[in-house]
């Protein structure tokens, strides 16, 4: 008796994992925020977005959002409001589990109409679901902006 063995083939292309896709689609973001791309940016955030960033009433880019064109815009709002060559953001974590990424780290920058500094630690929340940013949740040093949109 003979006994026939078939070896199925894998693909030889590699499947992405859940956490690989999540963090491709996260550099991409950082990529066209860097770029201020918010052409790239629209088409990277879902049409909703579950977007929290903590209310600062005295601070002309940060409000509610939800869709991905009012998302995408508030790159172009901070580009508006401050002093791009100040800007700076470093990122000493960045961690993906499945569809979330937590990145933590140091932001900085001036406020055009005073000329005031703000600075402080953040840390962000995005998920990514079928290749786009869900969730959007900042948090930072509101009252360091704040203090800096003050006249």
């Amino acid at each position: 008796m003979s006994v026939k063995s078939t070896v199925t083939e894998a693909s030889s292309a590699p499947q992405q994992t859940v956490a690989e896709a999540t963090r491709a689609v996260v550099e991409e973001f950082l990529a066209a925020r860097l770029a201020g791309d918010t052409a790239k940016l629209v088409r990277l955030f879902a049409d909703e977005v579950d977007w929290q960033l903590a209310e600062n009433p005295g601070v002309p880019w940060i409000r509610p959002r939800s869709t991905a064109a009012e998302c995408a815009a508030q790159a172009e709002e901070l580009t508006a409001y401050t002093v791009p060559e100040d800007a700076r953001a470093s990122v000493h974590t960045f961690l993906v589990d499945g569809t979330d990424a937590v990145l933590a780290g140091h932001l900085s920058g001036t406020v055009r109409a005073t000329g005031k500094s703000f600075e402080g630690p953040f840390a962000l929340h995005l998920t990514v679901e079928n290749g786009r940013i869900t969730r959007h949740h900042l948090y930072e040093n509101s009252r360091s902006i704040a203090e800096a949109c003050a006249p």
